[in-house]
């Protein structure tokens, strides 16, 4: 019977032979076997020769092994040869009626070796023939690849004692070659360890050739052999020949392993060891293709991950890392091609390229089908993530063309066992809407694509109907995507919204909000279009909105698109219009309020005015969420509520935006800053509240009780009630409210200023009825110290009957608090209370005005101080006598006591006020005629009457030309006019280098007296002008 010499064995190469080696690489490793086919069967010649075999005596089989193993040790020293001398082996054969037909191959002869060692009942005579095959040189490829399959075809049979040769020749031979180092001397002379050089390989082939060779009985030994593949592996030294020798070894074992349909009932703990070696291969490869090798690699992985039991999750990982970085971090195929040496015999990049992907997707489709749910498809696209988000066109392009292949797969062939319900689902589709803009038109779609299969497999179990419109909706999306412009998603993100689960959703959104810090305008712009129609279809729930706030505070910073932070802001409105109270909620708690980062969302909030009128209302009732004392820690004050509320509404006064609004809500801030600082007081929380050029450079946040002052001094500047402000700065009536003891009288001189100055008071009354009404008693003191202030205020009649007034009053004279009585009593005692107390109080002033006459009257001080307390309660009623009150104080200015002249300058502001209408133009002329005299005493030597003149200045004339000036040209009154820390620190941040220098040399603050002489000509000079009209 003529036979012929099998082709296309799997073998290993020597590095001289490299021609050889990539031929071998190239053929198609057979997919069949990976998905589970099972094994070939032997060739006919093989069964013949069996049967001659077997019909042979022992002595007849020793006979023909030694005659064998003649021929190979003749082909060893031939090695070179392309062809082996057939002569005695065509004996052999005739002997056996065997005819030879065509050239033998190398490995025919270990192959009838292996035969008759398999079919060799005697255990010394295979031992000692093993023995010498594993003697013969290991150099040759051809040689490594004989020996192996004549051990494998021996194991079959005899797998102990195979087992035991190798592992002697591991101990023996390898061990010893793997520890001498060539020296660079002797390399020049024949290196006496070559014959056991490539030993290691051989004996990965070896136990490759096992594995298939054992058939059944291979399973009980897969965890030795593969844990020996990995020692031989780890210990060897790492070239081309190792490479393809384990690469081979650990096919034939997963081919094996798939043949056997018993494989699925065993557990192999050594499998993960074996794919670390795999990918630690996959990870050496050049970054260019011209073998099929890591598709071979790939495939190999893919087939022993399909055994029991289950992959680790981190052994997953890595393999998903690996393989994915090994083919998506090749250069384009443009240059893959530039990559290889110009000859003719180069191998077709873009196929290697394509059955390398290929091999790719079929490790997906190996994952997925061993656990058919959504978490397993999100587990697999997390790993996609740095490709998708990569800054090369190439990359992005490759992972979503897998994506998509993968995903239809799923869509098409399988039916997920769960629903779909991980979260990280949304972050992934977040990524891929991120490229609905990129600059490749074939990753713009695919990504569409892979969105619209995604939101599929997210429907597959609402049922087939329901599944039947998503998928029309699907469709008539992909058709209009390249109808309309790329930025029309409505639907899309619509179908979206609808299908995903809150932390789906949530997900999604910050996903987007990173995509916001992209480098790329396109994206930017994408993705804050997306943010807004994702708000704009209502469908954040009130739970997301702190995620998706605190998100988009820390991504703020990086966003560098002017356009894009606009979108995004207007995003943030529709979001305060839905959700006010919870995004007010969370932007407290986002940062300490000074931080300029929150404050464009804040302004965000302010571009609808209703939306702003609910978010200062918001503070507003949050500033008054109070704890007592007893229930608050001290770590805890600077956490609560309403300090955060407080420290907000500090800032949204100095915001533009919110200019209306906090004229709109200007009583409920002011009584809501009094009862807060007094809480503040009732807490402890006093810090020094120290008003220092030096401190504002510094930028050191303020304290709850200086952030309280500063905000109180804010709303009137702000609002532009600045004679208010300015009134209580020259009286220095602010520093008042610095401390409990003084506090109700900083509060009674605000409402005097207010009263005189008519500063809103129709509606800080209506808030202080409301808050004397409160069980709070800290409102009720408040309360009552405005109104009875306001009493003085002939226009109160205008906005609250008598009557109405009169049981206000009353009602406070039951109340629990002492300081409430008599405030209350003191107010029903007012001359607009009791009208006939008028006459009374004239007759007083008209005494008080004979003492004044007199030569040399005694005790001015005192004269003055009770005149003053009367004018206040006369209020607009003094008459005649202001006039001559008036007239009499002037003389006083230039008394020689400073007491003295200080006294009747402060007194005479009050006077010109106190004539009312019949005497108004009079006493206004004769302010006029005292403007000069009170000119000159802005120099006078004592600073107490100084800053009296300015006070003068400030209620004499109410006009903005008498006290601007002063700020504007810097000495004493710039620096008793400043503003409000708040835009000092304003002003410091944008000119700090600057300022910090004019501090130390005396340009600002209170400077030296030279520098004030220096000033003040031009301070006079300026105000002649105003005054003569030039």
């Amino acid at each position: 019977m003529a036979f012929t010499v099998p082709t296309g064995s799997l073998t290993a190469c020597h590095p001289e032979e490299e021609e050889l080696e990539e031929e071998e690489l190239d053929i198609d490793l057979p997919e069949g076997a990976i998905m589970g086919e099972p094994l070939s069967d032997s060739p006919l010649w093989e069964t013949v020769l069996v049967g001659k075999i077997r019909a042979m005596s022992v002595m007849e089989k020793s006979l023909v092994l030694e005659a064998v193993h003649q021929c190979l040790q003749e082909q060893n020293q031939c090695i070179l040869e392309e062809e082996v001398s057939d002569a005695g082996i065509r004996e052999l054969l005739a002997s056996l009626n065997l005819d030879l037909q065509q050239p033998l191959e190398k490995t025919f002869l270990f192959h009838l070796y292996g035969l008759i060692l398999r079919e060799c009942s005697s255990v010394d005579l295979v031992k000692k023939h093993l023995a010498s095959l594993l003697e013969l040189s290991h150099e040759s490829s051809s040689q490594r690849a004989g020996i192996a399959l004549a051990i494998g075809i021996t194991a079959a049979l005899h797998m102990e004692v195979v087992w035991a040769m190798l592992e002697h020749l591991g101990r023996t031979r390898f061990l010893r070659s793997s520890h001498t180092a060539p020296d660079s001397q002797v390399e020049q002379q024949p290196d006496p360890n070559m014959h056991w050089k490539w030993v290691s390989s051989t004996s990965l082939l070896c136990y490759g050739q096992m594995a298939v060779h054992a058939r059944e009985q291979i399973l009980p030994w897969v965890d030795n052999i593969a844990s020996r593949m990995v020692y031989y592996y780890s210990c060897s030294s790492y070239d081309n020949t190792l490479k393809t020798s384990f690469l081979s070894a650990a096919f034939m074992l997963m081919k094996a392993l798939k043949g056997e349909s018993r494989a699925q009932s065993y557990k192999f703990t050594q499998i993960p060891e074996l794919i670390h070696c795999l990918l630690c291969t996959l990870q050496k490869e050049p970054n260019c293709l011209a073998n099929l090798f890591r598709q071979k690699t790939i495939l190999v992985i893919a087939g022993l991950s399909s055994l029991r039991p289950s992959l680790k999750l981190m052994v997953k990982s890595r393999i998903l890392n690996t393989c994915l970085q090994s083919l998506y971090q090749l250069p384009p195929t443009e240059t893959l091609k530039r990559c290889l040496s110009p000859l003719e015999s180069n191998p077709d990049v873009m196929v290697l390229y394509q059955k390398s992907m290929q091999a790719l997707n079929l490790l997906l489709q190996t994952f997925i089908s061993q656990n058919k749910s959504m978490d397993e498809v999100c587990f697999i696209l997390q790993h996609t993530e740095p490709w998708l988000k990569s800054d090369k066109s190439h990359e992005r392009k490759r992972v979503v063309q897998s994506i998509f292949l993968f995903l239809k797969c799923v869509v098409d062939y399988m039916r997920l066992t769960e629903e779909a319900t991980p979260s990280v689902l949304g972050h992934q589709l977040g990524l891929l809407m991120l490229l609905w803009q990129d600059e490749d038109e074939g990753t713009r779609s695919r990504s569409r694509q892979c969105v619209c299969l995604l939101l599929q497999l997210l429907t597959q179990r609402k049922g087939s109907m329901m599944e039947f419109i998503y998928l029309n909706k699907m469709k008539n999306f992909e058709e209009r995507a390249h109808r309309e412009s790329d930025t029309k998603f409505y639907h899309l993100v619509q179908a979206l919204d609808e299908n995903l689960t809150v932390a789906q959703h949530t997900k999604l959104i910050l996903t987007l909000l990173h995509g916001l810090c992209n480098h790329n305008h396109l994206y930017c712009e994408l993705a804050s279009h997306l943010l807004l129609m994702v708000f704009e279809d209502h469908s954040i729930k009130p739970e997301q909105v702190a995620e998706v706030l605190q998100g988009l505070f820390w991504e703020m910073p990086g966003i560098i698109f002017k356009n894009t932070l606009q979108t995004v802001m207007k995003a943030v409105t529709v979001l305060g219009t839905q959700h006010t109270q919870e995004t007010v909620d969370v932007m407290l708690s986002l940062c300490h309020p000074s931080e300029r980062q929150v404050a464009p969302l804040w302004k965000a909030l302010a571009t609808n005015n209703q939306l702003a009128r609910k978010v200062v209302t918001l503070l507003y009732i949050k500033l008054k969420l109070r704890p007592p004392q007893l229930l608050v820690r001290l770590s805890e004050q600077a956490e609560l509520v309403s300090m955060l509320a407080l420290g907000t509404i500090y800032e949204l006064l100095y915001i533009q935006e919110y200019k209306a609004i906090v004229h709109w809500a200007f009583a409920g801030i002011l009584l809501g800053l009094l009862t807060q600082l007094h809480y503040l007081f009732e807490l402890g929380v006093v810090e020094d509240i120290i008003d220092s050029q030096e401190d504002i450079l510094e930028m050191k946040p303020l304290g709850p009780c200086s952030t309280c002052l500063e905000a109180l001094k804010g709303l009137f500047w702000t609002t532009n009630h600045w004679e208010v402000f300015a009134y209580l700065k020259l009286l220095r009536g602010w520093e008042l409210f610095e401390h409990l003891e003084t506090y109700t009288e900083g509060v009674t001189l605000l409402a005097r200023a207010m009263a005189h100055y008519d500063c809103e008071v129709k509606a800080v009354l209506g808030q202080a009825v409301i808050s004397l009404k409160s069980s709070e008693e800290r409102d009720n003191i408040v309360a009552i110290l405005l109104i009875t202030e306001f009493l003085n205020s002939q226009e109160l009649t205008q906005y609250m009957s008598r009557k109405t007034m009169d049981n206000l009053l009353s009602l406070g004279l039951n109340n629990p608090n002492k300081l409430v009585r008599a405030a209350s009593l003191t107010g029903l005692s007012s001359v607009l209370m009791q009208p006939k107390k008028v006459a009374l109080l004239r007759s007083r002033l008209a005494a008080l005005l004979d003492s004044f006459l007199q030569p040399e009257p005694e005790h001015l001080l005192g004269l003055m101080e009770v005149a003053g307390d009367v004018l206040h309660r006369l209020g607009p009623r003094g008459g005649a006598s202001s006039l001559r009150i008036a007239q009499h104080l002037r003389l006083l200015f230039e008394a020689e006591q400073e007491d003295v002249r200080g006294g009747a300058i402060l007194l005479y502001g009050d006077v010109i006020y106190s004539g009312g209408r019949k005497y108004q133009q009079a006493l206004k002329n004769h302010a006029f005629q005292s403007l000069v005299p009170l000119l000159f005493h802005l120099t006078d030597s004592c600073p107490e009457v100084v800053m009296d003149s300015h006070t003068v200045f400030t209620t004499a004339q109410g006009q903005t030309l008498l006290v601007a000036p002063f700020y504007k040209s810097g000495g004493e009154a710039a620096v008793s006019l400043r503003p409000p820390e708040k835009l000092q620190r304003r002003e410091a941040r944008e000119k700090g280098p600057i300022l910090e220098k004019a501090t130390a040399i005396g340009g600002v603050g209170e400077g030296s007296r030279d520098n004030q002489e220096k000033r003040q000509p031009g301070w006079c000079d300026w105000l002649w002008c105003q005054v003569l009209g030039v």
